[in-house]
């Protein structure tokens, strides 16, 4: 096993007295992607958002156990949760480009965090755009407004704009699931690259896509974490009868 950038210890999620996730425990490998799969509804977004307390801006939720980055309790007292999300960036299932330049999208995160140096900027938005592979095909047209890429650009965009605050890790919830088969390959090919750089969870609704891009893989149900271990495994030779069920399709 490669070095563990997070772990998840004994996590339960509740919204008011509705328990959404059960003690869950999950160790996110280095440089490597993690899926998770999973009816609708059965925590995984969830889940996702446990690792940068998104989950915190809903009323009423509350975590018992604990999320270890870098063997740091992120859930403690003292926790900067401004800083935790830059480190921790995420990416949604709905592109959602801010109504501004493409330049300005991917710069709006250096320059929330207080940089204003010009040639900076535009060196940390050149080479965003470029880790998310956007690059050649939006170069000319930096000044031009983000709404007019395509949805798949769009997604790309967005990739960019979370890349720009150097993360140490992605999330992203379906990145593809709003877009058509090729800009999903192309997202896919893009996991691929970025996992040399980044620690990545993704949420898919498609196992074809789990099987493709990930090395480990979880499988959520009722809230209940069933099985986690290697992709390969869990798509070949799963232990648990109903993560079997599920990727052969006998329920979901």
């Amino acid at each position: 096993m490669s070095e563990i950038k997070m772990e998840v210890k004994n996590l339960d999620f509740y919204y008011d007295d509705f328990q959404a996730l059960k003690n869950i425990n999950i160790p996110l490998e280095s440089n490597k992607v993690t899926a998770l799969i999973g009816p609708s509804g059965c925590g995984k977004s969830t889940f996702l958002r446990t690792l940068n307390r998104m989950n915190d801006l809903i009323e009423g939720s509350r975590v018992e156990g604990e999320v270890l980055f870098d063997n740091e309790n992120i859930y403690k007292e003292n926790v900067d949760v401004v800083e935790l999300r830059k480190r921790v960036g995420m990416v949604f299932q709905q592109p959602n480009p801010f109504p501004k330049s493409i330049f300005d999208n991917v710069a709006y995160g250096p320059r929330i965090h207080g940089l204003k140096d010009k040639d900076k900027l535009e060196e940390i938005v050149i080479e965003s755009l470029k880790g998310a592979a956007l690059y050649e095909e939006v170069k000319d047209r930096l000044d031009d407004s983000a709404l007019g890429l395509s949805g798949g650009q769009q997604q790309r965009l967005c990739i960019a704009r979370a890349l720009a605050v150097k993360p140490e890790v992605l999330l992203m919830d379906e990145p593809a699931s709003a877009l058509d088969p090729v800009a999903t390959a192309k997202i896919e090919d893009l996991i691929d690259e970025l996992k040399n750089n980044y620690t990545i969870v993704i949420v898919t609704h498609s196992m074809q896509q789990a099987a493709r891009v990930s090395d480990n893989t979880g499988f959520f149900l009722m809230g209940d974490l069933v099985e986690f271990d290697q992709t390969d495994k869990i798509f070949e030779n799963p232990s648990d009868q109903r993560t079997e069920d599920y990727i052969t399709g006998r329920f979901g």
